[in-house]
């Protein structure tokens, strides 16, 4: 195999890299990523952009997808991940061990999955089914013992990011297996019924609707809104009104463990281990498979999917259609009863928001071990998602800065492709 070059690299069959010679990784040739997809000579500046950005940050799996006006233009995937199960120094599995990663494989999106709760809680709230007004307690049957200002955290205040609960101050839910685990005597993995008892038996950090402070419990807590109010679990309820409408099937939710990742899911890569959440062994693992427990993150951060997924999901936003109603799309808009911030947006359903002129700009990023992403609706009828295998990590460059590099790219753009790659992945 001495002789087999890079042109025959990306010249090889539908996805299937074979290793270089010595054994490094594709991805990290010298040339640049390996690339798959359509990239329109228009849209050039979106590719030579996170082509710099993964390079500097030593990124090896990525994707971006720019829509615009309800046509995907852009469809981009960068680098190569290993198949489970493969290993060994067999030519066949040397051969087998990389697969380049296409618009259409699946990435760990984080927390762009919670404007697709926030739109389920909107479709539920669409069939009358829900009101943005009931409080938790009543529709969750929780009690308020522990601070009767839990009475006051409504559908509409978890949406908002204005239930009650500080990170800072009490700790992230999700995040705190352990802690959880021990103080309920309870054995790993814990469940969201197990979450939910814990920050149920402890006060709120700040009155309910006083401020907006991020939560990922908040976000939990209305998937359960959405299994009790629906009947059905929150994967299926989201799969069946919310994505099979507008044609999207390779969404599904999340597991823990690379053994369990399905057919055509990229590897995750961080530099920290953490002690397992999935099991009772103790064991440190990489932070990314077992270090936190992707099923109980399904609400708030859980999901997987493609960036051409993402921006095809977020054309639901645009206008009335098959999902949401004009009235359900401006309430997920709308501004909360916190206000404006001093930077002048604020945040939804889901989404940040900002006005921009006569429209409105939407956007949300995602992060956990292993998982970087980002997701915006600008001016124009413009969109773009671009989603990473690692994200910042001590010692690494600034991951936000894909925001700024990605409009700074739709500046450049002089006249808009008109081809519609949709039916390619669709």
């Amino acid at each position: 195999m001495t002789g087999f070059t890079r042109r025959r690299l990306l010249q090889a069959g539908a996805g299937v890299v074979p290793a270089l010679a010595l054994g490094a990784s594709p991805a990290r040739a010298s040339a640049g990523p390996i690339v798959s997809g359509v990239v329109p000579a228009a849209l050039a500046g979106f590719d030579t952009a996170v082509k710099k950005y993964i390079t500097e940050r030593q990124i090896s799996c990525a994707q971006l997808a720019v829509a615009r006006k309800g046509k995907i233009l852009l469809a981009r995937g960068y680098g190569t991940y290993t198949v489970p199960g493969t290993s060994g120094t067999s030519m066949q599995n040397r051969i087998a061990r990389y697969m380049r990663v296409q618009p259409t494989s699946l990435f760990r999106v984080a927390s762009l999955s919670k404007h697709l709760t926030a739109a389920a809680i909107m479709r539920l709230v669409q069939d009358g089914r829900l009101s943005l007004s009931a409080p938790v307690t009543t529709v969750l049957g929780l009690s308020a013992e522990a601070d009767p200002r839990l009475e006051q955290v409504t559908v509409l205040r978890l949406m908002q990011h204005l239930g009650g609960w500080d990170r800072a101050t009490s700790k992230d839910q999700l995040w705190i297996d352990h802690t959880i685990s021990a103080t309920l005597d309870v054995p790993l993995p814990i469940g969201h019924a197990d979450i939910i008892r814990y920050a149920t038996a402890r006060p709120l950090d700040f009155d309910p609707g006083s401020k907006m402070v991020y939560s990922n419990y908040g976000y939990m807590l209305l998937g359960r809104i959405i299994e009790k109010v629906s009947g059905m679990s929150y994967e299926s309820y989201v799969k069946q009104k919310l994505l099979a409408p507008v044609g999207i099937t390779r969404m599904r939710l999340g597991r823990s463990l690379r053994a369990e990742s399905p057919v055509g899911e990229v590897n995750y890569s961080s530099k920290y281990t953490a002690k397992s959440v999935v099991d009772t062994s103790g064991a440190v693992v990489p932070y990314p498979y077992g270090g936190f427990n992707m099923p109980n993150q399904d609400a708030n951060g859980g999901w997987l999917a493609s960036a051409v997924d993402m921006v095809k999901f977020a054309m639901i936003f645009d206008a009335a259609g098959p999902v949401l109603n004009a009235a359900s799309i401006a309430k997920i808009f709308a501004k909360p009863e916190t206000g404006v911030t001093a930077g002048g947006s604020w945040y939804g359903g889901g989404w940040w928001v900002r006005s921009n002129g006569s429209g409105l700009n939407t956007w949300h990023n995602g992060s956990m071990p292993g998982t970087f992403s980002f997701l915006a609706r600008i001016q124009n009828g413009v969109s773009y998602c671009a989603v990473f295998n690692r994200r910042e990590e001590e010692g690494t460059l600034d991951f936000d800065a894909i925001d700024p590099l990605l409009g700074k790219a739709t500046g450049t753009v002089t006249a808009w492709p008109t081809t519609d790659l949709t039916p390619n992945y669709f």
